[in-house]
C-alpha cells in the first residue's frame, strides 16, 4: 500500500491533479512518466499500469482494460462501465447515486428488487421509462455481483 500512495503522490505533482488514476493523461501520454513513477515507487508488476514493449510504453492488459471503460470529459474520467461489453448501459459515476451502478440514473439493486418481487422486465422497464434490454443489463449486473 505504501508503495502505491508514492506512486500516486509522485503522479499528481507530476501531472497537477489531485486523482491522476481519474485523468486520461497519464494513460493517453504520459505512459512514460507513469513508467518512471512506477519504478521510483517500487510498485509490485501487478499494480503497473504500463509495460515497455520493444521499446514502446503500452498500458498492462489491466489498465487498458480499466482505461476503455472509462466515460471521458475531456480529460476527467466522469463514469465507469462495470462490464467489459461496450453495449452495457450499466454505469458507476461518482456525482450520481454516490457512484453505485446504474442504469440512465436508475439504481441496478432497485431494478433487480423489483424483477425479484415478480415483476416481468417490461413492467418494470415501462414503471422506469427504459428498455427491456436496459432492464436485463441491470439484472445481469446485480445476479452476478451478488454471486461474487
Amino acid at each position: 500500500m505504501a508503495e502505491l500512495r508514492a506512486f500516486i503522490d509522485q503522479m499528481r505533482s507530476q501531472f497537477g491533479v489531485p486523482y491522476p488514476l481519474a485523468d486520461q493523461r497519464p494513460f493517453a501520454s504520459g505512459r512514460e512518466l507513469l513508467s518512471v513513477a512506477q519504478d521510483a515507487a517500487d510498485l509490485d508488476a501487478d499494480l503497473c499500469l504500463v509495460a515497455t514493449v520493444r521499446g514502446q510504453y503500452v498500458l498492462t492488459p489491466a489498465a487498458d482494460s480499466f482505461y476503455k471503460r472509462v466515460t471521458w470529459e475531456g480529460d476527467t474520467a466522469v463514469a465507469w462501465r462495470p462490464h467489459d461489453d461496450p453495449l452495457s448501459p450499466v454505469l458507476m459515476r461518482p456525482g450520481l447515486r454516490a457512484g453505485r451502478p446504474a442504469v440512465k440514473g436508475i439504481s441496478t439493486e432497485i431494478l433487480w428488487e423489483h424483477e425479484q418481487s415478480g415483476e416481468t422486465t417490461t413492467e418494470v422497464a415501462e414503471e422506469y421509462g427504459l428498455s427491456d434490454e436496459d432492464v436485463r443489463w441491470a439484472i445481469a449486473y446485480e445476479t452476478s455481483a451478488r454471486a461474487a
